[in-house]
This record gives structure tokens, sequence and C-alpha cells, in this order.
């Protein structure tokens, strides 16, 4: 074969792995990168208690890594956000054992990537891409594992799932994208009337309860801040009766180890940090993650969770915000929706066609509801007359 001069393994942990050869296969992606991945293992939130067990996939060329996926086997769904929770039933229903189960997949985060990661100078990456998926096949079948899962691909890794036989499942997100805007009220006028207005009220509604917020990058928080920021972030779980996923120790590493890409925002009351919500920083994507408040106040996570982020694009060039899994709400503010997908091969025959069967009708139904979700865009339409703006209708906006 061949592909016979090449050594596939799997390990139990990044720490088996050079940071520096990881990297060259990980690209510029902040949730791919070596730092990011390790902080989850170092800091126990990836581990046996957690149901999240590292087992990623290397190829080596001899002493040069040349691929690698990051993997894991898990023995829940929780933190995937591709629910797979009837699946699971059915499968258990009909006698079998849906977990564990192996995903390749960023942990607890909804976020499109590589996934089949290729060093740039291999010759034959699909080729190699696709002796990846057949390892992953390999070792459900040897363990009794129910099948193996890519989660929210980037569209080369797609393809190569694809191509070998993977079944598609389709979702679907929110992102909103910065066109070159010179400033706020730039991406006002490009909004319908409606929407502004909406936007204007939610924001005034904030400054008039005394609200004010900042940013703080990774380099200028403080240990307070970052206390702050768990003590608002678990608390969002706490008022749903769980526990939050993620460790303190998580967010201090990846603060410590990856500051250029981390970005606080901060809410304040009377004096006292109320809100935070913290995003992470890619090249030309800023993606929000996590948020928590421990006052209710009227319209703040709008506020601190979509429009300073969005505010930050803008006045620092950044194309995208995604603001995470879900939130039809998220229309309104200027996100359109937008196709993700996931792949996944069961090692049960049967159940294969079955799930196959399922994911026909689903990705129907998907398509209807992303047709009714552009139909629903916040943007101008054509025949809209355009005002422009900022200046005259900003006023009719906010006296309406």
């Amino acid at each position: 074969m061949p592909l016979s001069h090449l050594s596939f393994s799997w390990q139990r942990g990044l720490q088996d792995i050079p940071a520096d050869a990881w990297q060259a296969l990980a690209g510029p992606h902040p949730m791919l990168d070596y730092r990011f991945l390790h902080a989850f293992e170092t800091s126990a939130s990836v581990d046996q208690q957690t149901g999240w067990v590292p087992y990623h996939l290397t190829v080596s060329d001899g002493e040069q890594l040349v691929a690698a996926a990051p993997c894991y086997i898990k023995t829940h769904s929780y933190g995937e956000y591709v629910f797979d929770w009837s699946w699971a039933d059915a499968y258990e229903q009909a006698g079998g054992k849906y977990y564990p189960k192996l995903i390749s997949a960023i942990p607890f985060s909804p976020v499109t990537g590589p996934r089949l990661l290729v060093h740039p100078d291999y010759a034959e990456p699909e080729q190699l891409a696709a002796a990846m998926l057949q390892q992953m096949r390999a070792l459900c079948e040897e363990n009794a594992l129910s099948g193996s899962h890519v989660l929210f691909p980037d569209p080369a890794s797609a393809a190569q799932c694809a191509a070998q036989g993977l079944l598609r499942r389709e979702g679907v997100q929110f992102r909103w994208e910065n066109h070159g805007y010179a400033d706020w009220e730039a991406f006002m006028a490009v909004l319908s009337r409606d929407k502004r207005k909406k936007i204007r009220q939610e924001r005034n509604k904030v400054a008039q309860q005394g609200v004010t917020c900042r940013v703080r990058n990774g380099h200028q928080l403080t240990a307070d801040e970052l206390a702050l920021f768990y003590q608002c972030y678990s608390n969002t779980y706490h008022r749903h009766g769980s526990q939050p996923y993620l460790t303190m120790a998580f967010f201090a590493q990846i603060v410590r180890d990856m500051p250029d890409n981390i970005l606080l925002f901060i809410a304040t009351q009377a004096g006292k940090d109320i809100a935070t919500s913290l995003c992470i920083l890619g090249p030309d994507v800023l993606y929000g993650r996590y948020w928590g408040s421990l006052r209710d106040v009227s319209c703040l996570h709008f506020e601190l969770c979509y429009y300073q982020p969005q505010a930050f694009c803008i006045s620092h060039g950044i194309r995208y915000f995604e603001g995470g899994a879900q939130g039809v709400h998220k229309l309104a503010r200027g996100f359109v929706p937008y196709t993700t997908c996931s792949y996944h091969w069961l090692t049960h025959k049967d159940f294969q066609q079955s799930v196959e069967r399922f994911l026909a009708r689903e990705e129907t139904a998907m398509q209807h509801y992303v047709n009714e979700l552009e139909e629903r865009s916040p943007y101008k339409v054509v025949a809209e007359a355009d005002d422009g703006a900022a200046g005259g209708d900003q006023l009719n906006d906010q006296a309406t």
C-alpha cells in the first residue's frame, strides 16, 4: 500500500505529542491550538471522570508527525451540540450499547474547523485523510465502540468524510459578518427599519440602567476579573440546576498561555462588575463562547454577548463574529443563518441504515427551516428606500 511506510498511533493525551509538531498541522484556528486543547486535559475538564477520554489519532513518517485528529472516547453526549440522544435511546432499546463512542471534535465547542489535520507539505492529503477515517472505523470495530463521529468539520474535512461514505447531518447556526463597516452606525444603516429600532431600544435600555461595558484582552486581565468571570460563568449553570463543564484552572491556563486570543467583555453597574462575556479571537473570526451575570438586567445579555463583540469586530476589522449554538433571536441582531454539519459512521450496519433514513427525513425538514430563516433576514430588501441612515432615521427610531 502507498501509505504502508506511515505509522498510525492512538495517543492518550496531548502530552504525548510535541507541541510544535501539532501546531504545524493545526494552523491558525485558536481552538485547535495545542495550548487550548491541552488546557482541557491538564485542568481535568476532559478525563475519565467527565466522560471525555482523550484518544488522539496521529500519523508519523519516521520521526515527523504528518497528520493528526483530535479525538475523544465519550461515555455520554453532553457538550457536543450535535444531539444524538434519540439515537442512543433507540440503540439501547434494541439491546445494544451506544456508549462508548468515538468523536473527533473540540470539546464543549460547537465551532467549525479542520478535523483531519494533515501537514501542508504532505503530497497526498486526501489519501492520508481517508486512511485516518479508516483507522477510526477499525478502532470502533476492534473495541466495541458504537461508531465514530466527526463534529463541525470544515469543508475540506467534510469532503473527506463524504468521500468515505460517512452519513452527513446538517445543522444551522448564526453568524454575523462585518462588511467593512466604518463604524456602528454604518452597520445600523444596512438593517431594516424595525431591526434598527429594536437594537437601539435595547442598547438604550441597558444604558438607562446605568450599565457601562469595557473589554480586556488576556494581557490586561487581572486575577480579580478572571475570578469574576468564573463566578458569572458558574452562575449560569447553577441557575439551571447543573454544574459547569469547565474548571477555573482551564480558563486560567488559556489566559496565561494564549492571551492574544482571549477577550473578556465586562459590564459594570453602580461601580460593581456584574456580568461578563468571554470570546476567543482568531485571525479573522471572533467566537462568542461563555457568558454569565450576577444580576438580572434587562437586555444585558444582548449588549454583552452581541453588540459589544460586534462593535469590537467593526473597530478592529474582524470579518466574522460567531455567537455560539442555536438562537433564532440572533436574527434580530444582524446575524444570518449558515449551515453546519457533522458526519457519522455506526458499527452496526442495520442501525447505520436506520440512521441514514432518519437523516434523509431530517434533511428535508432542516432545509425548510433554513429557507424560513433566510426569509426573515434582518437586512434591508432592495425595495426598501435607502434613507441611510444613520442621521434622521436614528431620530425617528428613538422617538417611535
